[in-house]
């Protein structure tokens, strides 16, 4: 089949509510549709199984790269999901079993040949924040617990410390904490639900306040420039919807190290599209979800991001007619 005539489709949040200037799934669809490729756009709830046969009930879509009308939907688009060639998922967290229960049905559209960026069982199994257990030459000092004494002890030797909820996204519930303060007991009892729920705890890392830095890689290899995102006065948090300023900066040495670390593995695993947050010179979190920045990037530094996004895909999808 000629790439004029693929078709992709995109299952993401409601495509009138996203900020078209940031949005890295528009980046994704322009890059896409200059590329001659047919869009297909879904919702979670336009998705399907009947009799075993995953469907979609969405519609075509044309996109602008225009903050304004950004986008024009055509005619229903109903039918297999198998009649795709490639279909992004690109739903914005909270990963919830909605979420799950979602990446079933995706899996069985991958079953049946569609190309799903990225692959479904990874989407489950890579948890953005307690993934990071599987480099821990590459994390700073780290605890996945229940245990309000653990945690304690934990504060205790490193003295400060960020306690993180692992369903979590865009710097939610996320507290920095030091030996002695009065409301450590009710953070953890909050975050672990008095001892019901897993929490991930990290040594605070003190080079947040020159940036969180967001590398992407596609298909395991990093893009040479990374988005620092700088926390606002008075915030710990490096993300964006937090007030974060984002700043371009070159890849560093151990910018690179992190990646050659941890890229191969999210490749073998069929993550097209990461994100790895670093802190100095520490991984913090593995992004697969719906990892954004390109746009932020694209514009300091004239490149495409997206671009190389859909080559990738597309040498994915010629390798298999060879």
């Amino acid at each position: 089949m000629s790439q004029s005539r693929r078709v992709l489709g995109v299952v993401m949040d409601p495509i009138e509510s996203i900020k078209p200037k940031k949005d890295s799934t528009l980046a994704m669809l322009l890059a896409a549709q200059r590329q001659g490729w047919t869009l297909v756009y879904l919702r979670q709830q336009d998705l399907s199984v009947r009799d075993g046969v995953p469907h979609g009930y969405g519609s075509l879509v044309t996109v602008r790269d225009d903050p304004e009308r950004w986008f024009e939907i055509g005619n229903p688009w109903i039918g297999g999901l198998e009649k795709l060639d490639a279909l992004l998922m690109r739903k914005d967290p909270p990963f919830d079993m909605e979420y799950i229960y979602t990446t079933y049905i995706l899996e069985l559209a991958e079953n049946q040949g569609v190309l799903v960026v990225n692959k479904p069982a990874s989407l489950r199994d890579i948890n953005e924040k307690a993934y990071t257990s599987w480099f821990p030459q590459c994390t700073p000092p780290s605890l996945v617990t229940r245990s309000r004494s653990a945690l304690q002890e934990f504060l205790k030797q490193h003295g400060k410390i960020v306690l993180k909820p692992l369903d979590g996204m865009g710097g939610r519930s996320i507290f920095v904490v030091a030996a002695g303060d009065l409301n450590v007991n009710v953070i953890i009892e909050t975050l672990t639900d008095n001892g019901a729920k897993f929490t991930l705890a990290q040594r605070y890392i003190p080079e947040i306040v020159d940036g969180d830095k967001r590398v992407l890689l596609i298909d395991g290899e990093p893009i040479d420039y990374a988005l620092a995102r700088i926390p606002a006065p008075g915030e710990s948090r490096g993300n964006l919807v937090m007030g974060a300023r984002g700043e371009g900066r070159p890849l560093t040495e151990r910018d690179r190290w992190l990646c050659a670390q941890v890229g191969p593995t999210l490749a073998r695993k069929g993550v097209l599209f990461a994100g790895l947050d670093v802190i100095g010179d520490y991984l913090t979190e593995i992004n697969v979800t719906s990892p954004t920045g390109i746009r932020e990037l694209d514009r300091q530094f004239n490149i495409d991001i997206a671009a190389k996004l859909i080559a990738a895909i597309d040498r994915k999808l010629s390798a298999r007619t060879r």
